[in-house]
């Protein structure tokens, strides 16, 4: 007898068969290719937890328990601790650096603050997101870790609050979906000058955002360009059996274009 159909599986057939309702279309095909790799994605992300557990698996934040949901994104390559590969040796930096102060600013369900709350057992870490379920999802991961009472949880940042930059050395990590072209404005908050900044620039929201961001620092800056990187080098071994496109899916961020990442490092 045949295994019945999860939700996830139900849900994703009813949905799939919505998009390829109507006339042959290279970009409703598109649209169900993404869909299809995003259930595929998940099956995937459960079995991982089934397997090998709740905890990062390798890279900067091994170890790390991370029983929640990813608020946006894929679950596995966080499990995994694939997630963001390229950033590996900067936050290895960041770690040396020990910086008393770490903003966080989007930080969905709290991968970098729980991670860096861990790393930096010093640091006072302000995460900081516009959605409330991210909130949450963030102040159980922080909870689940015991860094909770260093992981300081609000909503949206504002020009003035970079002001206490100046004050103390300070790590800004940024991941905004493309708003950080308006909050990143040192005119407008000078506190920033004074900072370190990680940042991700939605180039495929905002061509050339990137550059822009250059350009706004590049005075009082060093910058480094950090581009899109993958690292299979923590599969689990029973992840050997599986296809090729499965292994490839595990390790996928569900990105839809160039979203490189600007390490600026106060001169």
């Amino acid at each position: 007898m045949a295994k019945p159909a999860s939700p996830l599986t139900i849900s994703a057939t009813a949905a799939l068969q919505r998009l390829l309702d109507g006339p042959p279309d290279v970009a409703r095909l598109e649209q169900a290719f993404r869909h299809l790799a995003k259930w595929r994605s998940e099956l995937i992300s459960n079995t991982l937890a089934e397997r090998s557990g709740t905890k990062v698996l390798s890279g900067p934040f091994k170890g790390m328990d991370y029983p929640v949901r990813a608020s946006e994104g894929s679950r596995s390559a966080r499990l995994l601790g694939a997630y963001e590969a390229g950033l590996a040796p900067v936050i290895e930096e960041i770690v040396t650096r020990a910086y008393p102060v770490v903003i966080d600013v989007g930080s969905a369900e709290g991968y970098y603050a729980v991670g860096l709350a861990r790393r930096l057992p010093k640091a006072r870490v302000l995460a900081r997101d516009a959605n409330p379920r991210a909130q949450a999802l963030c102040a159980a991961l922080a909870a689940a870790n015991g860094v909770a009472d260093r992981v300081e949880i609000g909503g949206l940042m504002a020009h003035a609050d970079f002001d206490l930059c100046s004050a103390q050395k300070t790590l800004v990590v940024c991941d905004i979906e493309g708003a950080e072209a308006e909050l990143l404005d040192p005119v407008r908050a000078p506190g920033l000058r004074a900072a370190d900044i990680l940042v991700e620039a939605h180039d495929c929201m905002h061509h050339g955002l990137s550059h822009t961001l250059v350009e706004r620092f590049k005075a009082t800056h060093r910058i480094r360009v950090i581009g899109r990187h993958l690292d299979d080098s923590g599969l689990p071994d029973w992840m050997e059996a599986l296809s090729d496109l499965d292994r490839l899916v595990a390790l996928w961020e569900w990105r839809t274009g160039p979203t490189p990442w600007l390490w600026m490092v106060k001169k």
